[in-house]
């Protein structure tokens, strides 16, 4: 009687394609990551060029020239301020959504000043790198600085602009280094944010680490920690970890609150008013 024919693959060789297939997969989506990872990071909202943003008189829209694009920002100008908050906001939305309670700036008597990034709002162009990002925001800064000589500058970043902040403060001259700066929500680093969401993917694929936790011992100015404590999607641990690595830092943690409603509780308004009134 004939044998029985054997099987044209073995159990080796069929564990071996499917390693390779799944590798082929992880490499793909890796690739896909490092070249569309501006899709999942910014989530701007975009405004026709004629759209109005404000109707106050206190308040000017501004336009800055950077490489190949420019910026839309908004500008709060109190008759005689005690200085000035730059403002850079989160990863999502425009100045229409976060340019919204300029009463509070105005009791305060601090100017505001907010930008858009790149293809945010009625900014034209595209975010396309880490280093363009940074030199975009230096450029808003150099675009207002010289009008507040002699008056408090407060660099104030907010969630995805906590870290450009941060490298913002360390990267002015002495002389031109703000008076605080202000932290809310931050984050050690996009790297190690992912890591903690994603731990499948590789540091090496990020083209925006955006390292605070590599900067912020070296912020020369007063350093203004805000972190909600009920905050998932930048957990506190990361406000703490940043005030290990700067122990002259400030943290107000703010019970009760998470990540979209930090400026909704009073320990984060009163805290933030009472920074900018102690300059």
């Amino acid at each position: 009687m004939a044998g029985r024919r054997r099987p044209a693959m073995t159990w080796g060789a069929t564990a071996l394609g499917t390693l390779v297939l799944g590798a082929a997969l992880y490499g793909a989506v890796l690739a896909a990551l490092w070249w569309g990872q501006e899709r999942l990071l910014f989530a701007p909202t975009v405004l026709p060029g004629d759209h109005r943003l404000v109707t106050a008189g206190d308040i000017h829209e501004v336009r800055i020239a950077v490489p190949g694009a420019h910026l839309s920002a908004l500008h709060l100008r109190l008759p005689d301020p005690r200085g000035v908050v730059f403002f850079l906001h989160g990863n999502g939305g425009s100045l229409e959504s976060w340019f919204v309670n300029p009463d509070y700036y105005r009791k305060a008597n601090y100017d505001l000043f907010m930008v858009d990034y790149r293809g945010y709002g009625k900014s034209s162009g595209a975010i396309t790198s880490q280093a363009q990002l940074h030199a975009d925001i230096r450029a808003a800064w150099d675009s207002i600085a010289a009008h507040y000589s002699g008056r408090k500058r407060v660099i104030y970043g907010r969630s995805l602009g906590s870290g450009l902040a941060a490298r913002l403060a360390t990267d002015l001259a002495q002389a031109d280094a703000p008076h605080l700066t202000v932290l809310v929500s931050p984050y050690r680093s996009i790297a190690a944010l992912t890591a903690q969401h994603y731990p499948w993917v590789p540091e090496s694929v990020l083209r925006y680490p955006l390292r605070t936790d590599a900067v912020i011992g070296r912020i020369p100015s007063r350093l203004l920690l805000i972190h909600g404590e009920q905050d998932a999607l930048i957990p506190v641990s990361h406000s703490h970890a940043l005030q290990a690595l700067a122990p002259r830092a400030q943290l107000l943690l703010v019970p009760g609150a998470a990540h979209n409603d930090v400026q909704d509780f009073p320990v984060y308004l009163d805290g933030f008013a009472q920074a900018l009134a102690a300059l």
